[in-house]
């Protein structure tokens, strides 16, 4: 039996998902230090990603006064995935919630909230979800952070079927389709088009996902290493 975990869309990705356009995600593989790389380690153990130290003449390599080399061990971190085959993700998204007697229609509630004491719901109601509305109508709505949102109000569960890892530049016009980006219906008649037009529509939702003074270490231009997690959608109700 897998594991539960969160993971974090924004509404635009929630919105591919259940449309179906979106079936795979890409997380970043974020370095632990700052005098590091990242790089693919092929051995008898098998392929894994490592956090390896740089090789810096005068530190990791040289030559001594007669002529002969040195060099030092460089130590490296294993790189974990966020989640694994078989593992269940819950969909954290932007939501709000409306207590029963806030509500305009009857039966509407959805579910109990429950939160152990730690936040201030009590009562019956109905959870809200950010990508389910329009820009004008949400700006009627005070939405929570996706970060904090409870399990018991997602309503996206999804079960990993593969996880990898790769380069942002080894993802191909299939990859960026699978990741929810969207084309115009005559650019399939010129798969260079094509492929220019789901790139681009990529990269744009990947830097917005990041901070500004990450964008030179993790943007899409960066080309980092990521772990390319494929999913399907399940119910857990």
């Amino acid at each position: 039996m897998g594991r539960e975990l969160p993971m974090l869309f924004n509404a635009e990705m929630v919105q591919a998902i259940q449309g179906g356009r979106k079936t795979v995600t890409r997380r970043l593989v974020k370095y632990k230090y700052d005098n590091t790389v990242i790089q693919r380690k092929i051995d008898k153990y098998g392929k894994r990603l490592i956090e390896i130290e740089r090789d810096v003449e005068g530190e990791t390599y040289g030559r001594n006064p007669d002529g002969t080399s040195w060099f030092k061990l460089r130590p490296y971190l294993e790189k974990e995935p966020p989640c694994k085959k078989g593992d269940l993700l819950y969909v954290r998204e932007s939501w709000a919630y409306k207590y029963c007697m806030d509500c305009l229609e009857d039966g509407c509630c959805q579910k109990t909230p429950d939160y152990g004491g730690d936040g201030d719901c009590e009562g019956d109601g109905c959870y809200l979800y950010r990508a389910d509305y329009s820009a004008g109508e949400a700006k009627r709505i005070t939405w929570r952070p996706s970060i904090h949102m409870p399990k018991q109000a997602a309503r996206i569960w999804l079960k990993v079927a593969e996880v990898r890892e790769q380069r942002l530049s080894e993802m191909r016009l299939e990859d960026f389709l699978q990741e929810g980006a969207v084309i115009q219906p005559e650019a399939y008649n010129d798969p260079t088009n094509a492929y220019f037009q789901a790139r681009d529509g990529f990269s744009r939702i990947w830097d917005s996902t990041l901070k500004k003074e990450e964008l030179a270490r993790y943007g899409f231009a960066a080309d980092p290493w990521v772990w390319a997690i494929e999913f399907e959608r399940c119910d857990m109700f």
